[in-house]
């Protein structure tokens, strides 16, 4: 009886792994050849929307509008479209519609040929929202361990310091009444206890900041660009076409990274 337990066993593990979702992959067609990309499953929200923009044809014509050699590659803005002989994309003062961010790092992160969503910045996105249809492939360079060290040194005191300030909100009615009634020492001793209840608290989250030893490996090894992780939603990567990723780092860009010859780009499902 044994042999068929370890049969069945083993047909129920084929069984389990068959069933995982394949993660779509898409052609990004560009000027200097294609690359081709697979989006993860477990960012849904970014590879949704990015497959449906591709189905509609919303990506024909646009271009690489902002190249930085050793860093990334972005392309994907609307306003590219029919703009390829100007020098500079028209500013929008608004941020406009957005999808929500999914983070999920440690599990994904910013190696080389990582592909990401753009976003405005924190001071108008604290939610670290995506622009919808922008995107970029890093390339990055290599780094050290002290680099990481440093990094996650960073990442750390962010955290720290992102607990205090929600702390800090929940006891908001306590610090202003001592406020009211100058007991300025008992505020010192309420900061000193939240402080010291941030750190506890981003010590046992230290996992959601620190790079494993594989990711390690590769940032020594391949290079990306460690410092904007955990800050965007990484939602695929380069399976085939790199050499062409770095082609397009390495052209001759203006003052304000545009390409000085544009580079057109059309993105396509592999149905």
């Amino acid at each position: 009886m044994k042999p068929v337990c370890f049969s069945i066993l083993i047909l129920f593990s084929v069984t389990m792994c068959s069933s995982k979702p394949k993660e779509p992959v898409v052609l990004i067609q560009t000027t200097y050849g294609n690359i081709k990309v697979k989006l993860y499953n477990e960012t849904p929200i970014h590879r949704d929307n990015f497959l449906k923009l591709a189905r509609e044809g919303f990506y024909k014509h646009l271009t690489f509008h902002r190249v930085i050699n050793d860093f990334m590659i972005q392309g994907g803005d609307p306003k590219t479209r029919d703009m390829a002989e100007t020098d500079t994309i028209a500013e929008d003062k608004t941020m406009g519609s957005t999808i929500p961010a999914e983070i999920k790092f440690p599990m994904y992160f910013h190696k080389k040929g990582a592909l990401a969503a753009a976003r405005w910045g924190d001071a108008e996105n604290p939610q670290k929202s995506s622009d919808p249809s922008q995107f970029y492939i890093v390339t990055g360079v290599i780094r050290s361990d002290n680099k990481l060290d440093e990094i996650e040194k960073q990442r750390f005191e962010r955290l720290k310091q992102k607990i205090y300030s929600d702390l800090q909100s929940q006891n908001i009615d306590s610090i202003k009444s001592m406020y009211k009634d100058g007991r300025k020492e008992a505020i010192a001793e309420l900061r000193a206890k939240l402080l010291g209840q941030a750190e506890k608290e981003a010590g046992a989250r230290k996992t959601e900041i620190t790079y494993t030893e594989e990711q390690r490996e590769f940032y020594k090894v391949k290079g990306g660009t460690p410092h904007l992780d955990n800050e965007y939603t990484v939602f695929g990567e380069v399976i085939e076409g790199m050499d062409v990723v770095d082609k397009i780092q390495k052209v001759r860009t203006n003052g304000k990274d545009k390409p000085l010859k544009s580079i057109f780009m059309n993105v396509v499902p592999e149905e």
